[in-house]
């Protein structure tokens, strides 16, 4: 952004917008920082305490959908292929067995879980079925069904759970996760992957084919040639369904997915790197990240940080998608319910980020005067709905603001 200090000249409404930050600051504690700034105008409208580094929640976010579109690319798919070793001999029967090799699809699962979830947008195990019995003209299958969840390591939780099981994940990571990691009854280190290939089996047999075998969990063996394939939503579409609702196990698998791709392993630490280096590269910014959901309260931003990314990439295509996704206030998402029937709903969209003693609220306002401002406001250290009420203060204000007038 290329200034941190505020402008100089204050007159007309900047001169109440800084008032009322500062006031909204005082009153929130010490364990605060907002910045603003004015891409219309180009300038800095305020800043306090912005370059503190704290943890940014689900702010975190921003950075692992900003890695993924820059690295992976908004039309990017994942694919969930069913793999065979064997061979199709006459009245399609498969000699041989089948592999369901998961390629970290966070949507992956049944067509009612699909629709219930995601509105529809997601990879069925019902269209492999079809791919299966139709395409390949498979009616009988003398081997096993196994699930390939080797694309990620087997830990399921991230770091703030010690990578163990987390209600706040809200599924069980897996690079092959059937309707966000359900087990069933399967255990074992490789739940998950047994219980997607028993799904699979379950397909097939509905679907009148007959099948001999048992299904498991094993890694696809060389040689094994591609039966079918689903494909997951765009990188785009998923930011779509993980940015407004602030789905953590999206995010989750997210940096799983740059891990495997550009990190030399599909695990958070080695997806988490790719994220630092991506943000670095992009933005010469330098956030600490170890996770993809903002879950743990090891990662650090500033305000500033957060505001800088909003800023930087406002013009550029990752920006456009980033902006399109956010929540927007007293509308959609985590902002559904917040700012009703004020000047903010509608004008302002934003990230919002909360664990125990921290909530943040990041995005962008259209000022009164047709202004586009980004913000960022941390505010840590109070109750949640004390910190609601700063931050849909200062957006309100935003919202209602003339920055350059007068």
């Amino acid at each position: 952004m290329g200034v941190l200090a505020p402008a100089a000249s204050a007159r007309g409404g900047l001169a109440e917008l800084q008032a009322d930050f500062s006031r909204q600051l005082a009153l929130a504690g010490p364990a605060d920082g907002a910045y603003v700034y004015d891409l219309t105008a180009k300038q800095a409208l305020f800043s306090e305490r912005a370059t503190a580094l704290r943890p940014p929640a689900s702010v975190e976010k921003l950075y692992t959908a900003t890695s993924a579109l820059e690295q992976l690319g908004a039309s990017t798919r994942m694919a969930t292929t069913v793999l065979g070793l064997g061979h199709l001999a006459p009245g399609g029967v498969w000699e041989g067995s089948l592999y369901l090799r998961g390629g970290g699809d966070p949507t992956f699962g049944s067509t009612s879980f699909i629709h219930g979830h995601y509105g529809g947008e997601g990879a069925s195990v019902s269209a492999l079925v079809s791919q299966l019995v139709r395409d390949d003209g498979i009616h009988r299958i003398t081997g096993s069904i196994e699930g390939d969840e080797s694309y990620f390591d087997s830990l399921r939780g991230e770091p703030s759970s010690n990578y163990e099981q987390d209600p706040f994940l809200e599924g069980t990571l897996s690079g092959l996760a059937f309707n966000r990691g359900e087990v069933g009854s399967q255990t074992g280190a490789h739940a998950p992957a047994a219980y997607a290939a028993r799904e699979l089996w379950r397909g097939l047999k509905a679907d009148g084919v007959s099948t001999f075998g048992s299904s498991g969990a094993a890694s696809t063996p060389a040689g094994a040639i591609q039966l079918a394939q689903v494909q997951s939503p765009t990188i785009a579409q998923l930011l779509g369904l993980m940015l407004p609702a602030s789905d953590n196990f999206f995010a989750e698998t997210l940096v799983k997915d740059l891990g495997a791709r550009f990190g030399g392993a599909g695990t958070t630490a080695a997806g988490a790197a790719v994220v630092a280096k991506t943000i670095s590269a992009l933005l010469g910014i330098h956030p600490r990240v170890v996770d993809g959901s903002g879950l743990s309260p090891a990662d650090r931003t500033s305000p500033y940080q957060v505001a800088d990314l909003l800023v930087e990439l406002a013009p550029t295509p990752i920006g456009a998608v980033l902006r399109e996704h956010l929540a927007v206030a007293g509308r959609t998402g985590t902002l559904a319910l917040r700012m009703r029937h004020t000047r903010a709903a509608g004008r302002c969209q934003g990230k919002t980020g909360t664990l125990t003693g921290v909530s943040n609220l990041v995005g962008y306002c259209q000022s009164a005067n047709g202004h586009l401002l980004a913000f960022a406001i941390f505010t840590d250290s109070i109750s949640t709905e004390a910190a609601h009420a700063f931050q849909d203060h200062m957006a309100v204000t935003l919202a209602g603001s003339s920055p350059g007038a007068g």
